[in-house]
């Protein structure tokens, strides 16, 4: 997405002017005008694949500047729609169509990326957010299963006299005295069916991320796997404790 700023208020960028994919259903189309409605009332239709907004109103109601409600735009449409939009702002409509003009299509392999984003993850992860969040129960589930966690990377710790396991949830990370003790222990745990990570300025980390949806049965396996793998990296200093 290219934002035209200009200085001073006759050069407020106050004009959206967006451009879809080539090609695009008709039914998406009218999907993405109504994403646009969301942000301004004052929409118009450029069909088969444009759009302008006018966002004067919509600049005082939402608080941001339109380059930031281009990008809000741009993220709902890929999260809900999996549409990449192409989105130019101005002061008037010909800057802004300028501006989305100026912005090239995705090329093959284009169209994700680490801070871009993949269109299927973010339609998966929309599903994800209607099914498991509907409700409390995972959201209750993950902490029991997280206060487990802590317990036993906390026992693992203290037998080996280690410092405190820190995390939330299930995202927790085991800190090891040594530089590089933590791929070690990684490699160990990989060679018993586990994947772990690294994290630290030196691999002095121990990453676990088991994913929401990991079983009882699994969770206290890795668990197990990952005490035995400290054990045989950093040895057991203190098993009487």
């Amino acid at each position: 997405m290219t934002a035209e700023r200009a200085t001073g208020p006759a050069g407020r960028s106050t004009v959206m002017h967006v451009r879809c994919p080539d090609r695009l259903p008709e039914e998406t189309y009218r999907q993405v005008l109504e994403q646009m409605a969301e942000l301004s009332p004052a929409v118009q239709a450029l069909p088969p694949t444009a759009a302008l907004v006018e966002l004067k109103g919509a600049l005082r109601y939402h608080r941001a500047d339109a380059a930031q409600l281009g990008e809000m735009l741009r993220v709902r449409a890929l999260s809900r729609l999996g549409v990449d939009l192409r989105i130019g702002v101005g002061p008037t409509i010909t800057i802004a169509t300028t501006a989305s003009a100026r912005i090239r299509p995705p090329g093959p392999g284009e169209h994700n990326g680490t801070f871009r984003g993949c269109n299927p993850a973010f339609v998966t992860a929309t599903r994800a957010l209607e099914v498991f969040w509907s409700d409390g129960t995972l959201e209750a589930r993950t902490e029991v299963l997280g206060e487990r966690v802590r317990r036993a990377l906390t026992d693992t710790a203290r037998r080996h006299r280690l410092a405190a396991p820190r995390g939330r949830g299930l995202v927790w990370g085991l800190p090891l005295k040594r530089p590089g003790a933590a791929r070690a222990v990684c490699d160990a745990a990989y060679r018993a069916g586990l994947l772990l990570e690294t994290a630290g300025l030196r691999d002095e980390v121990v990453k676990l991320l088991p994913p929401l949806t990991v079983t009882e049965g699994q969770l206290e396996r890795g668990l197990s796997v990952l005490d035995e793998s400290v054990a045989a990296v950093v040895g057991v200093r203190n098993p009487a404790a």
